[in-house]
């Protein structure tokens, strides 16, 4: 069965904006779908903003621009050096600390997934299924073809490049010569998600999201280890039943908690290969934390804190509610989460409060916030990219 392409968000809603680009086929059931794709109700208004407290001193230290972000980016950081790219093929790494670019190169088409990069190898794939390998100074140095269209941005590491394709399959490369070394496929459902998925490495274990199974995998041959999973598909229609995990995650150790779209959020033992939790959440977007809490968006723009060990919930946001957030990000004595329109809130890890809101420039907040160095980073849908220090 061909799998058909379910489109992320780009504001409130992500996971409802199932606006049926589905190669060459409708869902059936349409009463299943959300009720603001048409004719119903509309879409719940914005929570309305108070007065900035400014509680901790954040000023902008830089910004820079990388073009028109229309794809699920994924910032890739490493020290004070990050790696990001733009919907029309760019690419560029940056200084965190100063916002000047070290070096820029292209991917010779427009982007569907990425950035990757372990320093010396930089990868991101194209809408036509190519996946492009840059050099250290963005030269270009393979491109190999995909056999399915990959939204998750490719993983580089041990001089392999590992990307998860939209149909579930995990390949790896070569990273000098593009080699294809192996390729895992497994069944899922017919629905795929356009939004970047898990992809990780614990130890000499590679980690894959597939359908709502954290999957532990040998990255030398690609065979199966153990499988974990966080959400299990339920439902009558295909709709129902997606329940992908979706990147970014919460790693501490062996420890790494994920987010099952629209299903659950739950922790996995990857020594063991044993799910700690899991527990029922309504989001579309990753999660991120600590030893002691986990944090996540859902969907209606609650921020939710769930404790570590065991999955119970310690406090809960509700005052962004329909504002399209991302993921969060810890940083500090912050959780920091981005909005539709620009602004990146601020929240006390103890008990979500807001501390502070940041401006950018107006339009979305296109992936999860990150951290490099000691520079919060963001960048916007219209391709600016944002760097924020402590005053």
């Amino acid at each position: 069965m061909s799998r058909a392409a379910v489109p992320a968000r780009t504001g409130a809603g992500r996971a409802a904006l199932l606006a049926l680009a589905l190669a060459g086929s409708l869902l059936a059931g349409c009463s299943a779908l959300p009720s603001f794709l048409g004719g119903g109700p509309e879409r719940p208004k914005p929570a309305e903003l108070g007065p900035n407290p400014g509680l901790i001193g954040v000023r902008q230290a830089w910004s820079a621009r990388i073009g028109k972000v229309e794809f699920p980016l994924s910032v890739q950081v490493q020290g004070t050096t990050l790696w990001v790219a733009g919907s029309d093929g760019a690419v560029a790494a940056l200084d965190a600390a100063s916002g000047r670019e070290l070096w820029r190169g292209s991917a010779g088409g427009a982007l569907a997934a990425g950035v990757g990069s372990d320093g010396s190898v930089t990868a991101v794939v194209t809408r036509e299924n190519d996946l492009v390998a840059l050099g250290e100074g963005g030269q270009p140095l393979w491109r190999q073809k995909l056999v399915a269209q990959a939204y998750t941005a490719p993983f580089v590491a041990g001089g392999r490049v590992f990307v998860l394709a939209a149909d579930r399959t995990v390949s790896a490369f070569d990273g000098q010569t593009g080699r294809r070394l192996w390729s895992q496929q497994r069944p899922g459902e017919p629905l795929v998600l356009r939004q970047g998925g898990v992809l990780l490495a614990v130890g000499d274990t590679l980690l894959a999201g597939q359908a709502g199974r954290l999957a532990a995998l040998n990255p030398g041959n690609g065979s199966i280890r153990w499988e974990a999973p966080i959400a299990t598909p339920r439902g009558t229609n295909d709709v129902e039943r997606l329940v992908d995990l979706v990147g970014r995650v919460s790693r501490v150790g062996s420890s790494v908690c994920a987010r099952a779209f629209q299903a659950a959020v739950g922790c996995v033992d990857a020594n063991r290969g044993t799910v700690a939790w899991t527990k029922p959440a309504n989001g579309a977007d990753g999660v991120h934390g600590d030893e002691r809490q986990v944090f996540g968006s859902e969907s209606d723009g609650r921020v939710v804190a769930w404790r570590r060990s065991d999955g119970e919930r310690t406090w809960v946001n509700d005052k962004l509610t329909y504002r399209g957030l991302t993921a969060p990000l810890l940083v500090g004595r912050s959780v920091a989460v981005g909005d539709s329109t620009g602004l990146v809130h601020l929240l006390s890890r103890e008990d979500g409060s807001l501390l502070t809101r940041l401006s950018t420039d107006g339009s979305a907040i296109a992936a999860a916030p990150v951290l490099a160095g000691n520079t919060l980073v963001v960048v916007t849908r219209n391709g600016g990219v944002f760097g924020f220090v402590p005053e």
